[in-house]
This record gives structure tokens, C-alpha cells and sequence, in this order.
């Protein structure tokens, strides 16, 4: 088949190939297959109002950043996608602009610590209202939206730090039910895997900074839906706050879609022979990863993922918090940091690195976890580098 980038191509195309074309043409001055990275300010106009193309101040619209919102647009099959100057920053500017003082969250009990230290620490003093439930139990879900009426109903699946999986069809039948609007951070999942507009929710965020940039080289967001109402109200404060990514953090976040469907595969098959490994290690305490049957929402992972269960494992040592940061600390492959979601391995201590903002709250993370970003490397290696690890505790 001849690949086209003919909109009615694209559309009927695999994920792998809408990632390299949508929003790809050539350049039409010089024939440039890549996007160029359109590093200006602003614009000449023709004349007073007279823009070429709609474009007259890169704050509000650059060529580069059209492009990678019409190429995630594409892949995550929705018809609106913004990007954003981080991932925090989009979800500040999806609430204040959907929300007001007096309206309610309802957040799953394990999610992102910067998700939380921002609702917490910045919306409810606005006079929003946030209420916390273990997002896997429906039951519970059930209940606390009979107590008052909420906005958004905010779902991590896999969650950060402790992979647990929600049944996005489910609560999104639920929360609908009741007027609620369905959010999904989607960036564990990466749309490789998972498509949670299709399962019902309302609008999925991102980190692009994780899988889809894949190269710990940019730091960016994106807000991805199909109500144009809610997507002019965000570009509208987009615009007015200025949250917007830069033409070459936008050309980073490009290269790194373009790869996606091939890196997120290599990540889950790695992260699924080390979750095997280390649920048979005499130091594991538990291993928590989708993959596994031993998790409790494998059966649904394996019906709401596509292709893999993603590239994150939690891993809780048996000897303790102490030893959980010498192990941490000793291996060599693995590299300690913050973050997720690159190429190569990362190792992180969530209760005292990405998770210290939960701590003494519900959402406070077990002081002997280790979160592990299984990178693209040989899975062997990564193996031979947390049994060696092991020895040090």
C-alpha cells in the first residue's frame, strides 16, 4: 500500500503510521521531510489583521507545535489535541478553565504526587473541593458520588507509583451517570496502549515528557479530546497564561511520537521479563505490575491494554526502608532519577523522591517501594543489574 497523508488515508492507517505522517507534510518552500523547528516570535503580517495562515504570534500558534498537536491528535484517534509547557501545566489549565471555586475532584488514591500537591496545595485553597477514593472499587466510587456532586472524576490507570488498574468503560458509565466528567492520565499507558476516549472518558492528559518524548530530553503535556466546547475554553487559557511548549520542545516531542509504537512494545516485553524475575527473588516483598497475574487488576489490564502492559514495575524489599534506598542506590545500569518513561532505566525511591508531597496524607506510598522505569536495554542486563543490587542490602 502506498502511504499517503491524505486525511481519509491517515484515518483508516495503523497507530505506527499515523505517528510518522499526521500532521507531516513536507515542508512546500524546500521539500524538508522532517517539520522544521519554526524558532520565531512572530510574524509578518500583510497588511493590519492580514496573517498569513492564521499566524501572528508564536505564544498563541507556531507551525511546530501544529504539528505535533495534529500528530498526537492522530494517534490517540481524537480531534483536538494541545500541548503544553509541562504536564502539570496542562492539567492546571484543563481545571481553571472547566472548574470554579465551589465545584469538586474526586482523585484516585494513588496518583502522581504533583498531581496531588497541585489540586491540593493550589485548588482547594482556590475553593475547590477534593475528595480522594480507591478509584479501583466501584462500589466506592458509587457511594461517594451520592454524597455531592462532582466536575471531574480523576483516574491514573496504571497508577503512579503502585500500577493499579481502573476500569475506565466502567467508571466512565458511572460517572456519566451522575454528570461527572471523566478525566484519564494516560501517560503510563502511553496511547501505544491505551485509548481512553474510546472507553469513555471525557479528555486525557499527558505528560509528554515520559513515553512520548521516550528521550529525557524535553519536558511537556498535552491535553487531548473531542469536545470542541471544553478544547476552545483550554485553548483560551492556554493563550491567556501562556503555558505553551517551545517550537523545539515541540520538534523533541515530534521525533519522539514518531518512535512510540516501537519503543513502548521493547518497554513492556523488558518490564514484564523483570516484574517474572523479581516475583521470584527471596528479597521481594511484592511485585506490582499489570502484566503479572498475580495483580489484582490483570484481568482488566489485559482487556483495556493493547500490545503490552507498559514499562513500569513496583517492587516493595522485604528487609525495609533502609534497604530499599541501598538498593535503589546500588545499581549500575539503572540510573537513580526522577522520572520515567526514556529509553534507558531508571530507579527511584517514590516516598522520598517523586511521591514526597503525599506523604502523611491517604496517599502516603510504602516506605520500602522502588519504582523501576524499565528502559529499552537488553532485558538481561537489566536483570543481572538488580541481582547484583540485591547484594547490597
Amino acid at each position: 500500500m502506498t502511504i499517503s497523508t491524505n486525511a481519509a488515508a491517515l484515518a483508516a492507517s495503523q497507530l505506527a503510521t499515523r505517528a510518522i505522517h499526521a500532521g507531516q507534510e513536507p515542508d512546500p518552500t524546500t521539500g524538508a521531510v522532517v517539520t522544521p523547528i519554526y524558532a520565531t516570535s512572530t510574524f509578518k503580517q500583510d497588511g493590519v489583521g492580514g496573517l498569513r495562515n492564521g499566524y501572528d504570534y508564536s505564544r498563541s500558534i507556531n507551525p511546530t507545535r501544529n504539528s505535533f498537536d495534529a500528530q498526537l491528535a492522530s494517534v490517540e484517534g481524537a480531534k483536538y489535541a494541545l500541548s503544553f509547557s509541562s504536564g502539570l501545566a496542562a492539567i492546571d489549565v484543563l481545571l481553571r478553565s472547566t472548574i470554579k471555586p465551589g465545584d469538586n475532584i474526586l482523585l484516585g488514591n494513588d496518583v502522581y504526587g504533583g498531581t496531588y500537591r497541585l489540586l491540593s496545595k493550589v485548588f482547594v485553597p482556590w475553593g475547590v473541593g477534593l475528595d480522594v477514593v480507591d478509584i479501583t472499587d466501584l462500589d466506592a466510587v458509587a457511594a461517594a458520588f451520592k454524597t455531592k456532586p462532582y466536575a471531574y472524576i480523576w483516574v491514573e490507570t496504571p497508577s503512579n507509583p503502585l500500577l493499579n488498574i481502573t476500569d475506565i468503560k466502567a467508571v466512565a458509565a458511572l460517572a456519566h451517570e451522575h454528570g461527572v466528567k471523566v478525566a484519564v492520565d494516560n501517560t503510563f499507558a502511553s496511547p501505544v496502549l491505551q485509548h481512553p476516549l474510546a472507553e469513555g472518558a471525557d479528555v486525557v492528559v499527558y505528560s509528554t515528557t515520559k513515553y512520548i518524548g521516550g528521550h529525557s530530553d524535553v519536558v511537556g503535556g498535552a491535553v487531548v479530546l473531542n469536545d470542541e466546547e471544553t478544547r476552545d475554553k483550554v485553548a483560551f487559557l492556554q493563550n491567556a497564561a501562556g503555558a505553551v511548549p517551545s517550537p523545539f520542545d515541540s520538534w523533541l516531542d515530534i521525533r519522539g511520537l514518531k518512535t512510540l509504537d516501537l519503543r513502548v512494545k521493547q518497554h513492556s516485553r523488558n518490564a514484564l521479563k523483570v516484574a517474572q524475575w523479581l516475583e521470584g527473588h527471596s528479597e521481594v516483598e511484592r511485585v506490582w505490575y499489570p502484566g503479572l497475574e498475580s495483580h489484582p487488576g490483570h484481568e482488566i489490564a489485559a482487556r483495556q491494554m493493547h500490545g503490552g502492559f507498559g514499562g513500569m514495575v513496583s517492587v516493595q524489599i522485604k528487609a525495609g526502608f533502609e534497604a530499599a534506598k541501598r538498593f535503589a542506590g546500588a545499581t549500575q545500569v539503572f540510573t537513580l532519577a526522577e522520572s520515567l518513561g526514556g529509553v534507558e532505566s531508571l530507579i527511584e525511591h517514590p516516598g522520598a523522591m517523586t511521591h514526597a508531597s503525599v506523604a502523611g496524607t491517604t496517599l502516603e506510598v510504602p516506605a520500602n517501594l522502588i519504582r523501576l522505569s524499565v528502559g529499552i536495554e537488553d532485558a538481561d542486563d537489566l536483570i543481572a543489574d538488580l541481582d547484583q543490587a540485591f547484594k547490597a542490602i
